[in-house]
C-alpha cells in the first residue's frame, strides 16, 4: 500500500503551533482533510497533543520556579552586602547622623521579608521611628536621674505619639 501521509505527520501538525489545523496538514501533504482526520483519530493526535501541552506547561513552570529561586538568591546576596555596609556605617557614625543608614537597614529588612514570603506591610513602627523613641526614652531617663525632686522617683513616661514628653 502506498501511503501519501507520512508517519511523521503528527510532528508536522504539532510544529504548526497554536494555529494548527487538519486542513493545513492536508494542504501540506496534498491530501484531503478527511484523510488527515482519519489518521489523526487512528493515531490519537488530540490526546497526544494534550499530553505534550501538559508536559510543556510543567517544564515551563519548573523553569520559572528555578529562575525565580535564582533571582531571589541574587537579591538576598545584594541585600546582605547592603546590610553589611549599613552595619559598618552605623559603627562609624554617631546615631544623630545615621538617618540614611537606618533607611538602608529598613529597606534591607523589608526586602528580605518580602523575598522570604513574609508580609512587609505590618502596622509596626519603622526602624527609624523605633530608634527615635528609644533615644527619647533614654533622654527622659537621663533627665529624671539628674532631677532630685520626689517626682523623679516615678518610672519614666514614654513619649506620646507626637514625640513630646507626656505630662505627669
Amino acid at each position: 500500500m502506498n501511503r501519501k501521509i507520512p508517519t511523521n505527520a503528527f510532528e508536522y501538525y504539532f510544529s504548526l503551533g497554536p494555529g494548527r489545523s487538519y486542513q493545513a496538514v492536508a494542504a501540506h501533504y496534498v491530501v484531503t482533510k478527511q484523510a488527515i482526520t482519519k489518521v489523526a483519530q487512528k493515531e490519537r493526535w488530540a490526546e497526544r497533543l494534550a499530553e505534550l501541552e501538559v508536559q510543556a506547561r510543567q517544564r515551563s513552570t519548573e523553569r520559572a520556579a528555578e529562575t525565580l529561586e535564582e533571582m531571589n538568591e541574587r537579591h538576598l546576596k545584594i541585600l546582605r552586602a547592603v546590610l553589611n555596609k549599613a552595619i559598618e556605617g552605623l559603627k562609624a557614625v554617631p546615631v544623630s547622623t545615621a538617618k540614611d543608614i537606618l533607611r538602608a537597614l529598613e529597606m534591607v529588612i523589608r526586602q528580605e521579608r518580602l523575598i522570604r514570603g513574609q508580609p512587609d506591610d505590618r502596622p509596626e513602627m519603622s526602624l527609624e521611628e523605633i530608634t527615635r523613641r528609644e533615644i527619647a526614652t533614654l533622654l527622659i531617663m537621663d533627665d529624671d536621674e539628674e532631677d532630685e525632686s520626689p517626682a523623679a522617683k516615678d518610672p519614666p513616661t514614654p513619649p506620646d505619639e507626637g514625640g513630646e514628653r507626656a505630662a505627669r
